[in-house]
């Protein structure tokens, strides 16, 4: 594992199992993870990470440490400027509840071996890794039954900036998914899916690569609920990679997750708006004319066509703004930069 990459995790309880082992796995290169809590806690954590309290939040100089909600998910913005800051060239996230799996460890953006999808359009990229009946949390109600597309092996360079990892146990699906089916999952192995220009899977924040040149992608909506901020932020992320001919892998497991206590029918009220915008909001961003020569600008712009069409209330935009500020701030590497 390079001391380069940043593991950045969000948390309101003390130190998980899941958590303690990514300390573990972390120590063997002399990094800590950056822990992100909230007003709710934790208040004090183990001496082994790098923790962010909300009162020490506060003594940021970013503008999001001000503006940013109480109580909400998308303080993890946060852990993603620090990590930046400290100087870090690639950003992992996940979540207290993912275990790495033996295996886990840095994954190149670019010379990848991968299987590409060649229509247009929304691709369930799960079902390349198993044959269930399961779609990601975001991914559109009445796309669910249609045929997979092919996915063949890629003769070209892909250039995959931000990766998704799957999530073996209780994977990352939405309320209606758990309603319905709810049982532990076991993806497979295999070569990743590379999804290019114009389209579209939604991914999230629980196992999850970001190189240096998409640290301006990385900014979690503060507006809605948790449960659509992440899956929200993929849908602008994968818009503003089309710029720079670069797209999304999905690959195999890499973590383990045995979920946090939720309330399903809690999370189905949460992602309701999800479920009626979802395609809406994807069709808003790819009417953009966007630029390959200014990625923050990009972003900006992805959420102030997001408030007109009204998906996001005005305040969106001022968080947006402080964000922009915070990483023209931390600085950013050149988006045409491959290694």
């Amino acid at each position: 594992m390079d001391s380069r990459c940043a593991v950045v995790i969000t948390t309101v309880q003390s130190p998980t199992p899941a958590v303690r082992k990514w300390i573990a796995v972390l120590q063997e290169t002399s990094t800590a993870p950056i822990i992100i809590g909230d007003a709710k806690g934790p208040f004090a954590y183990d001496e082994r990470c790098e923790f962010y309290s909300f009162e020490r939040q506060s003594s940021l100089k970013f503008n999001l440490s001000k503006s940013l909600p109480v109580n909400h998910y998308a303080r993890k913005n946060l852990g993603y400027l620090v990590a930046a800051e400290q100087g870090a060239e690639i950003i992992y996230e996940t979540d207290d509840d993912n275990c790495p799996m033996a295996g886990w460890d840095l994954r190149m953006r670019s010379r990848l071996e991968c299987r590409q999808v060649k229509t247009t359009g929304w691709v369930n990229a799960f079902r390349y890794f198993t044959d269930e009946k399961i779609w990601p949390r975001g991914f559109p109600l009445d796309e669910i039954l249609k045929p997979l597309p092919l996915a063949t092996a890629s003769g070209a360079d892909c250039y995959a900036p931000i990766q998704q990892g799957l999530a073996n146990g209780e994977a990352d699906v939405d309320a209606i998914w758990r309603l319905l089916f709810d049982r532990s999952i076991v993806f497979d192995e295999g070569d990743p899916i590379f999804l290019g220009k114009r389209r579209w899977c939604p991914f999230n924040s629980q196992s999850t690569w970001w190189h240096r040149e998409t640290l301006p992608l990385m900014y979690l909506p503060s507006c809605h609920s948790r449960r659509m901020t992440d899956i929200w932020r993929s849908f602008v992320a994968q818009r503003c990679l089309w710029e720079i001919d670069a797209g999304v892998i999905f690959h195999g497991p890499e973590v383990f997750q045995t979920r946090n206590p939720h309330v399903i029918i809690d999370d189905f009220k949460q992602e309701i708006d999800g479920y009626l915008r979802n395609r809406d909001i994807c069709d808003c961003l790819e009417a953009l004319n966007l630029s390959p020569k200014d990625m923050i600008a990009n972003v900006v712009k992805c959420y102030e066509a997001l408030v007109r069409a009204g998906h996001f209330p005005e305040g969106e935009l001022r968080l947006v703004y402080d964000w922009s500020k915070d990483v023209e701030r931390v600085g950013s590497a050149g988006v045409h930069q491959r290694t």
